[in-house]
């Protein structure tokens, strides 16, 4: 004991007796991480999981200033963005952190999956990463509103219809979002508390289950790379991986920076349910493809709405994306599986092309 406590001083041996850190200790120096021509993707994980603190953080800044009425909440991020000093940066980098975490959740997502890291044992680490992606763009579609200024407000209004076109249940979800027939105050309220309150608790949750799935089983190796024989190469997560992983997130950091500095966040116009929608209304990016799918679908698909036709279409997609490792028989078998590979290479290509002409159709109006 007295050897711990000259190598580590009193807090350290102060804390070990009390919350164990000797074993947290030893099991991050035990971790290993394999080193191969894909570990690269392995850092996209942590780099997310890094953006998500800046979302928390910068989050819970702007609460403090932030008041959630139709009548005082474009004010008080006015406010916030004018008298408050490095407001308008805080509020910037919170917007543009949420653009990077979700990029950075797409391109994780899709590197499992062309990595075949779904195979067993990590179904339940693939439903849960799933399940941190569409709460992330449900933070993002909720956020939107928050401003509760003139582009937020209509394009939450087209967002919520074609919720409500959703077969049997969309009337009811549609009322439950707006709380009411209408995009309202009461929609802001409710925004609010699902953006603040019920999102964070279900993340946290997941996201404990899934730090939790990925340590247990540690990271994957491809099929591809786990099948030629060779002797399987590794690095110590501490304090190799760990400090790459820094150098990563100190670099976000630098970059998330620069874009609140060069490209602030713009507040635009108060919302006023009674003037016309204004021309270019548009979801967030990560909603892009879809939006621009449902424009594209005729208005009937034999004798069906083709609103309906599409938002089925992506219920049927995400349950196949979900489903893969159930799917995916050889990669199961410890296989290569060049089909599931084209079929997430042709996903990415469909949701790139479809999100470039739904802005290109958007400039050219």
């Amino acid at each position: 004991m007295a050897t711990v406590e000259k190598r580590h001083g009193w807090l350290w041996t102060w804390l070990d007796r009390r919350v164990g850190l000797a074993e947290l200790e030893k099991l991050a120096r035990k971790k290993e991480i394999p080193v191969h021509r894909h570990t690269v993707w392995y850092y996209l994980g942590g780099m997310t999981l890094f953006l998500f603190m800046i979302q928390v953080s910068t989050g819970i800044l702007l609460l403090f200033y932030y008041r959630p009425s139709a009548e005082e909440a474009f004010e008080s991020v006015q406010f916030l963005m004018a008298e408050v000093e490095f407001g308008w940066l805080i509020r910037s980098i919170h917007s543009w952190a949420a653009n990077l975490m979700i990029l950075m959740l797409f391109v994780h997502l899709f590197s499992v999956l062309l990595l075949k890291a779904y195979a067993p044992p990590r179904e339940i680490t693939w439903f849960s990463g799933m399940g941190l992606m569409g709460l992330a763009m449900g933070f993002g579609f909720t956020g939107y509103l928050l401003p509760w200024n003139e582009l937020a407000y209509f394009a939450t209004k087209v967002g919520t219809e074609i919720t409500g076109a959703m077969p049997v249940i969309g009337g009811f979800l549609r009322r439950l979002l707006r709380g009411g027939d209408e995009v309202t105050g009461a929609t802001l309220t409710r925004f609010y508390g699902i953006h603040v309150a019920v999102l964070p608790a279900l993340t946290t949750g997941l996201l404990g289950l899934h730090l939790f799935l990925v340590q247990r089983h540690g990271m994957s190796v491809p099929p591809g790379v786990a099948g030629r024989g060779a002797p399987r190469r590794t690095m110590p997560f501490l304090p190799n991986f760990l400090l790459r992983d820094l150098v990563g997130w100190l670099s976000a950091l630098a970059i998330l920076a620069a874009l609140a500095a060069y490209l602030p966040a713009e507040l635009g116009r108060k919302a006023d349910p009674f003037l016309p929608a204004p021309a270019g209304i548009k979801p967030e990016w990560y909603f892009m493809f879809m939006f621009q799918t449902l424009k594209y679908l005729p208005a009937y698909v034999l004798g069906v709405e083709g609103e309906i036709v599409g938002i089925v279409g992506f219920g049927v997609g995400g349950l196949f994306l979900a489903l893969i490792p159930f799917l995916d028989r050889r990669t199961a078998r410890g296989e290569a599986s060049r089909l599931f590979t084209w079929i997430g290479v042709a996903i990415i290509l469909y949701m790139v092309v479809l999100t470039y002409l739904g802005y290109t159709a958007s400039a050219t109006k």
